[in-house]
């Protein structure tokens, strides 16, 4: 009877302590907001999900990430007190790639659409844009309408809004990585046409650009319009400290600097 009593109390001893060790757990709050800030800054790092895509994010000839994104998310990570590193990833997988913290926020002029905006935490917007039809100069006049280019097959990338606009128009396309290698589909003539954004057109497309042979006619989107924003993990108040960044930087000049670099200072969204 006396070792039955001692694994009784050898039993809820070990109870409580369990029970303890519960409440005294970090509690985790529905919304995570916690955890996600102090988990970038205990790690030093900001890891910035990208793709190519000029003029918000892209390389240097020596390696550097630059571009209105890129320096921005320097910034913002500078007054967290950590380090931005980039990252390129499949933007069809961007989502996947945030809930596995193989990255930290998805920032790489991203427009904020119904289902973004329900998969992550969303900054404000900050960048205004549109949709366009990218093909050669060379026949740019039979393509000024959009019954005119229904008919063409694009080049869209993968899970972007320019692949949704062209799937409004019943048009045949071929989805591609990025919006860089769409252009590249225009000017090897895989693809008669691509959809990319209008602020990515204006930087690399046209007279003086790599893609002198190519331009832009219509735009597909110009009733409604988009803007960009930026995502995190669901329940991050990482987007909460990142528009109390946007709301400074435009307010001290900064943002519309960074954006005067990159020729983008009229697309800007008052913060």
């Amino acid at each position: 009877m006396n070792k039955l009593k001692k694994w009784v109390a050898l039993l809820l001893a070990v109870v409580m302590c369990l029970a303890l060790a519960a409440c005294n757990e970090t509690p985790k709050t529905d919304d995570n907001t916690q955890t996600d800030l102090a988990y970038v800054q205990d790690k030093g790092t900001l890891v910035v999900g990208i793709t190519e895509f000029e003029p918000m994010d892209y390389q240097t000839a020596d390696g550097e990430w630059i571009g209105f994104d890129a320096d921005m998310a320097k910034a913002f990570a500078e007054s967290l007190g950590v380090t931005a590193e980039f990252q390129i990833i499949d933007w069809d997988s961007k989502v996947m790639e945030l809930e596995g913290k193989t990255i930290d926020v998805v920032w790489n002029g991203m427009t904020l659409t119904d289902e973004v905006k329900s998969a992550m935490e969303c900054s404000n917007a900050y960048c205004n844009n549109a949709q366009v039809v990218i093909v050669p100069a060379a026949v740019a006049d039979q393509y000024q309408d959009i019954d005119s280019v229904k008919k063409l097959t694009f080049a869209v990338e993968s899970g972007s809004f320019g692949k949704a606009e062209v799937e409004k128009l019943g048009a045949n396309f071929n989805e591609v990585v990025d919006q860089a290698t769409a252009l590249l589909e225009v000017k090897s003539g895989t693809s008669d046409a691509a959809v990319i954004d209008s602020l990515m057109a204006g930087a690399m497309v046209g007279e003086g650009t790599s893609y002198a042979d190519l331009t832009y006619t219509v735009t597909l989107n110009a009733e409604e319009g988009e803007q960009y924003g930026v995502g995190f993990r669901k329940g991050s108040n990482l987007a909460a400290a990142l528009n109390e960044f946007f709301a400074a930087s435009y307010a001290d000049g900064t943002m519309m600097e960074i954006a005067e670099t990159y020729g983008i200072q009229a697309a800007i969204v008052e913060q």
